[in-house]
């Protein structure tokens, strides 16, 4: 028999330091937030925010409200935006705030539905835009951007004014929802202008109690200003396009309380690092993060393609890891406007390192460029229902690391695991995926966990289990429940809810491993279970042959006479689970569609043709669909609704061949040798051409879907471009399109010798550009309300 995997978890350590960082809440607020050496807290406990982030300018406005409401469903508690500069000013001394562009309406927003509210003010954004977000009209000045000249700071100041003004009274001290600002980004080696900046922002008008940077690339900040938050990406594509999959990525698949990611952006920097102390950064500051990859785009010379498991494994490792704060880049998708005097991506032609789509910022985001649900907006959000409930316990608890690790960043075969704990309790993390290179299964796998204080060591599963490629998970250990005590579990706990006089805790089980449950002994006075068997062994109540699903209820009583329930879903059923408030109560929602919660109203998004939801506790009434009364059945625990007979199905859209592609057009490079995409003038003249009418009668939301090979495409109405995409081997969704159109599509082969990495299974269909099939996609908003 294999010997368990060990770890030690440390005695608490010294109380973090408190009061040493000049960051103040407003005087009176009901929970004001504060920065510890460790962590932060809000109204006093321990806080664990989830920020997502959705850029505004890139998305309609009238669209936003509902988008919002799905990214608090998915468990994101504040909203991060860049305060893109030339999407407002392209023109000088023309500064816009209206449609799309309107950051009031838009904070405001974030306000009405509870969500915290992040601005990202630059000057300099980044964020894959024309000039990193400077504008043309400044960048032609005689000045150096990026730096305290007089020529640059003047105009900043103005921007950073008119920002102030559309964002007055909504900072704390006036109720909103402005809880962090963050300066600049990327800038490393400029601590003195990120202070100039900061203080700038501060006497035009600017507030939150953080103020924040990025602090990857061995950034250098002003002493104790600044917030620093960090990042890590499951891909790249800033790298080169025969570069493989980088080290920098590779990482962030291993538990290491290294926080720095030297890889993001070195495209725009060197990758030495550049004088900051890490350490002395992590003795003062908590490990927060702001840019965790939840997606990746795509530039012309390299094309990553990410799965949900690659961003749920790099999201669960980072909180094993010790993050405080899960900050997503991006969480929703967009699309670049189209400027007045030249289109607004990042490209060679104004002398940066990535040739970038026109128009897509989809960003293979949770929620997509035209707001589609994708399965890792599933993945993370069963982590963010248990943030939601045990963050509190975790953003207290430290990282502890095995005693047996990793050998390096090319060890697949050593086991990558550790604990959260606080002397007392934890949580046991385990990551057995990582991209591109599948790691093993581990079989005959057990751990020991020593707590501190003579506390019996944990030894858990029961007898060895073997964990499977692909899994990461997270296990509780010694959680009270209501006043029972888990001492283990071999599932993930999800979240909590009240339901029939009984706390019950949801936990997800892992494909591949039995679930059981030991119960500390002392703290029940009985337990029923539906199914498996019970044992007491040395103190602990052991639930061992539990199938999994919506009726695996573990009824517990506790010594003091309150009721527990211990729910253990499937895997698959258990990323199906929102939780929100709905009809006068907290409830859990099981839907393999997209739900929010908007006051009394539960809205389903979906493109089944009878869509259903389950609920716990059901109401009491049963709930209303398009004017009808719906009645529910029983599903374990749960009461299901199914509602809706037909539409929402795909429809194929017939696609005409208007004209083959040509040869493909010569290579052409730009920046750093790296290869630039076709001219315009190829798409008139030697790509593919195909045309798909739009329906009079297009349902609202409705998006066409086509399957297609190539290396370029380019969407047109008339003459306008609507959408266009480099090729990974992934469908290409097109929305937004007026009812009755012509839809031309063009599409370029790639060339054979062109420098361009695609993913390698779609590879040799760069080579052909065509398109195969095409449908619509038509889903539907379900209204449900209480009768």
């Amino acid at each position: 028999m294999a010997h368990p995997h060990r770890l030690r978890v440390p005695a608490p350590a010294a109380p973090p330091l408190t009061g040493h960082l000049p960051f103040t809440d407003a005087p009176g607020v009901p929970d004001p937030i504060e920065v510890t050496s460790r962590r932060l807290t809000r109204g006093g406990r321990p806080w664990f925010p989830v920020s997502g982030e959705f850029h505004y300018s890139r998305y309609p406005e009238g669209e936003w409200e509902e988008e919002l409401l799905k990214m608090k469903a998915g468990g994101v508690t504040a909203v991060a935006s860049y305060v893109i500069w030339i999407h407002h000013e392209e023109i000088e001394g023309r500064v816009r705030f209206d449609g799309n562009r309107d950051l009031r309406r838009f904070a405001q927003l974030c306000a009405r539905h509870g969500l915290d509210f992040i601005p990202r003010i630059g000057p300099w954004s980044h964020a894959e835009v024309r000039g990193g977000g400077l504008p043309d009209w400044l960048l032609a000045r005689d000045c150096v951007p990026r730096t305290d000249d007089p020529g640059y700071l003047e105009p900043v100041r103005v921007w950073f004014t008119a920002i102030a003004g559309q964002l007055r009274g909504l900072d704390r001290g006036h109720g909103g929802p402005i809880i962090a600002i963050q300066i600049e980004n990327e800038l490393y080696d400029q601590p003195g202008h990120l202070l100039t900046l900061k203080r700038m922002a501060q006497e035009v008008g600017l507030s939150a109690p953080l103020w924040t940077s990025t602090a990857w690339g061995g950034v250098r900040l002003p002493p104790d200003e600044l917030l620093p938050l960090y990042g890590g990406y499951p891909e790249a594509f800033w790298t080169e396009a025969d570069g493989g999959w980088p080290d920098t990525c590779r990482k962030h698949f291993f538990f290491t309380h290294q926080r720095d990611d030297e890889g993001i952006g070195a495209d725009l920097r060197p990758t030495t690092v550049r004088g900051g102390d890490p350490d002395a950064l992590a003795d003062r500051f908590p490990w927060a993060t702001c840019e965790l990859g939840s997606g990746m785009a795509v530039a012309y010379h390299r094309r990553p393609r990410l799965h949900a498991a690659d961003i749920g494994a790099l999201g669960l490792t980072k909180i094993g890891c010790g993050s405080v704060w899960q900050g997503y880049y991006m969480f929703h998708g967009g699309t670049n406007p189209l400027g007045e005097r030249s289109t607004l991506q990042e490209s060679h032609a104004t002398a940066y390192p990535n040739d970038l789509p026109v128009l897509t910022y989809d960003f293979q985001a949770p929620l997509g460029e035209y707001g589609q649900y994708r399965p890792s907006y599933h993945e993370l959000r069963l982590q963010h229902l248990l943030l939601a409930d045990f963050g509190h316990l975790l953003a207290a608890m430290e990282s502890v690391l095995p005693e047996r690790l990793p050998e390096g960043q090319h060890d697949r075969d050593t086991l990558r695991w550790a604990v959260r704990g606080d002397g007392a309790s934890g949580f046991l993390f385990v990551t057995n995926h990582q991209p591109h290179e599948p790691l093993p299964d581990h079989p005959d796998t057990s751990f020991r966990v020593a707590f501190p204080g003579g506390a019996r060591d944990l030894t858990l599963p029961s007898s060895p289990v073997t964990v499977p490629a692909g899994a990461y998970f997270c296990w509780p250990l010694r959680l009270d429940v209501a006043g029972v005590r888990l001492e283990w579990a071999t599932a993930q706990p999800v979240c909590t809810v009240d339901a029939g006089g009984r706390t019950v805790l949801v936990l997800a089980a892992t494909d591949g491993i039995a679930p059981e449950l030991a119960l500390d002994a002392d703290t029940v006075a009985s337990v029923g279970v539906p199914s498996g068997d019970l044992a007491e062994i040395d103190g602990r109540v052991l639930v061992t042959g539990l199938r999994p699903g919506t009726d695996a209820l573990v009824e517990v009583e506790a010594v003091d006479g309150g009721r527990v329930g211990l729910l253990v879903l499937d895997a698959a059923t258990a990323r199906t689970v929102y939780r929100g408030a709905a009809w006068g109560a907290e409830r859990l929602v099981l839907c393999g569609d997209g739900v929010v919660f908007d006051g009394d109203e539960l809205r389903v998004h979906s493109a089944a043709a009878r869509p259903s939801f389950a609920v716990l506790p059901a109401p009491e009434h049963a709930p209303v669909v398009a004017g009808e009364t719906v009645a529910g059945e029983a599903d374990g625990v749960f009461t299901r609704y199914s509602f809706g007979v037909g539409g929402g199905e795909a429809v194929e859209a017939p696609v005409a061949l208007v004209r083959p592609a040509g040869p493909a057009p010569e290579p052409t490079t730009g920046v750093l040798g790296r290869a630039s995409v076709p001219a315009d003038k190829y798409f008139d003249t030697v790509a593919a051409e195909y045309r798909v009418d739009v329906p009079e009668h297009l349902p609202e939301g409705a998006v066409l879907r086509l399957w297609w090979s190539g290396d370029v495409g380019r969407a047109y109405v008339g003459d306008a471009l609507v959408a266009d995409q480099f090729f990974a081997g992934r469908v290409w969704d097109i929305g937004r399109l007026p009812a009755g159109a012509a839809v031309r599509v063009k599409v370029l082969p790639l060339h054979t010798d062109a420098r361009v990495h695609v993913p390698p299974d779609a590879d040799d269909a760069a080579r052909t550009a065509a398109v195969t099939r095409a449908e619509w996609v038509t889903g539907r908003i379900w209204a449900v309300r209480s009768a």
